[in-house]
């Protein structure tokens, strides 16, 4: 059972991404905005050609080999984890791993990502997005807080 755990959380992410791209692809056009909470939080349509924060705008080719190392080196912390018998780390690196191939999906396919979350004046992202920063900080606090080096344990 502990084995489909990684797989099925990944999927779930995947599709929870893709479908929200896809209803706002559907629905508006690059530039719409739809408010959610006043001018706080809306529903703002961008593509995105480049990484976080837009960084490597218009560089697939950089976009596309930083996300692939990214998407290997958490699969094989992922399967590394697992094996030691650890559930919380392969699982969070499950999110960043399932983010970056959600985004690299829309990458290769549409040549850019499809962005759609605005909060106020901060970056614009979307599902896959959050799955990569939450497990990002999630595995840090983890690491730091509840994981103790063999060294501290001997």
């Amino acid at each position: 059972m502990k084995k489909l755990l990684f797989p099925a959380v990944a999927a779930a992410l995947i599709a929870v991404d893709q479908i929200t791209k896809y209803l706002v692809r559907s629905n508006m056009q690059p530039g719409d905005r739809i408010p959610v909470i006043g001018d706080w939080m809306s529903i703002y349509y961008v593509q995105n050609t480049g990484t976080a924060f837009s960084m490597f705008e218009g560089n697939r080719f950089v976009t596309i080999v930083l996300t692939s190392l990214l998407i290997l080196l958490c699969i094989f912390f992922i399967v590394k984890e697992a094996r030691a018998g650890h559930t919380l780390l392969p699982l969070l690196f499950t999110f960043v791993a399932a983010g970056g191939i959600s985004n690299m999906i829309d990458r290769l396919m549409l040549g850019y990502v499809t962005d759609m979350i605005s909060c106020g004046r901060f970056a614009v992202f979307n599902v896959a997005d959050i799955g990569v920063t939450c497990g990002c900080i999630a595995a840090m606090l983890a690491i730091l807080f509840l994981y103790k080096d063999d060294e501290e344990e001997a």
